[in-house]
């Protein structure tokens, strides 16, 4: 464990991940590999190989002084994890995704994540395609007031949205400094152990900006393709949105999705193509929290791969929430 505890950053939930799915060995591939503590963690547990992407461009460099050590033992693919299953030839013995932006991201104020640090108003993981400031600046006043709703769950979602468009009408909206205001000016002062104001906000936009609820769908799709018979399956999700839905899609991989309710109505069982390992989401211990407080809210659903033929997820029955992709956002 002392590689991953070197990593600059703490990856969350990493112990009860490698002690789920031991014997940790074979071919894994970490998805989101970050500033690589969980392709660390693996590789120093037992893997053989780890296949490590990320669709930031930037983490590759930031790992050049640490990643030789380990030969061809690690291999580094640039993409998204939504198309998993094409960056290697072989079945896969396990899957990690941690879905949290990376700690390097918010720490580097000209990628635009932070509310905390003002920077240009960016959130562009793959630094391409259209920016927040984009977003922000185009889509209408409706349209962001569904983003901030149903990505962040904001409650003052269209107010924040009339202010949003009401500010850009006197002066582009170019940084993160400006929408944090913006935002925080149609809220409460947040009292003492609060988050931000402007969370919600933010994580919405960065959400819609790289359309990651559609990439978690596609790239859950693609494990099930890419694992082998017996493979491991370990996401970690940090709120109640990515939760959500993968847990209905896992349960509904098991054989099983629940009894519904009026977003998604209960599915016939079918033959399972995950055996979940265990039923439940596996939350931080008190101490992984004291040690690491952005533990808080992460949670970890681990599943083991069987022998059906993988399918496409039912879209409708995993509770999706209203969401755009950047074309229709712009549009």
């Amino acid at each position: 464990m002392a590689a991953a505890q070197a990593a600059p950053h703490v990856p969350v939930l990493l112990d009860p991940i490698l002690s789920a799915c031991a014997p940790i060995a074979g071919t894994w591939l970490d998805g989101t590999f970050g500033a690589g503590g969980y392709t660390r963690g693996l590789l120093e547990a037992g893997a053989e190989r780890v296949i490590a992407v990320d669709q930031d461009p930037m983490v590759f460099d930031l790992a050049a002084d640490w990643a030789g050590r380990y030969g061809d033992r690690l291999v580094m693919v640039a993409g998204n994890f939504a198309a998993l299953d094409t960056y290697w030839d072989a079945p896969l013995d396990g899957i990690v995704l941690d879905l949290g932006v990376s700690s390097m991201q918010l720490d580097q104020a000209d990628r635009g994540f932070s509310f905390l640090r003002d920077g240009p108003l960016d959130m562009r993981m793959a630094q391409q395609g259209i920016s927040a400031a984009d977003l922000v600046a185009e889509a209408d006043e409706a349209t962001l007031a569904d983003i901030l709703f149903h990505l962040g769950e904001e409650r003052a979602a269209r107010r924040i949205a009339r202010a949003i468009v009401k500010a850009r009408a006197q002066a582009p909206i170019t940084r993160t400094g400006q929408l944090a205001e913006i935002v925080a000016g149609c809220l409460p002062r947040a009292k003492p152990g609060q988050s931000h104001p402007a969370t919600r906000s933010f994580q919405a936009i960065r959400i819609a900006v790289n359309d990651e609820l559609g990439a978690l769908v596609a790239g859950l799709e693609a494990a099930e393709r890419a694992l082998a018979e017996g493979g491991w399956l370990a996401v970690v999700t940090f709120h109640s949105i990515e939760d959500r839905v993968v847990k209905r899609y896992l349960q509904a991989a098991a054989g099983s999705s629940g009894g519904g309710n009026r977003y998604a109505p209960e599915q016939a069982a079918t033959e399972a193509r995950f055996d979940l390992r265990p039923r439940k989401a596996i939350a931080p211990t008190d101490a992984e929290i004291a040690a690491n407080p952005r533990a808080r809210s992460a949670r970890l659903r681990v599943a083991r791969r069987t022998s059906s033929l993988p399918r496409r997820a039912d879209r409708a029955a995993l509770g999706l929430p209203k969401f755009y992709t950047l074309a229709e956002a712009s549009s």
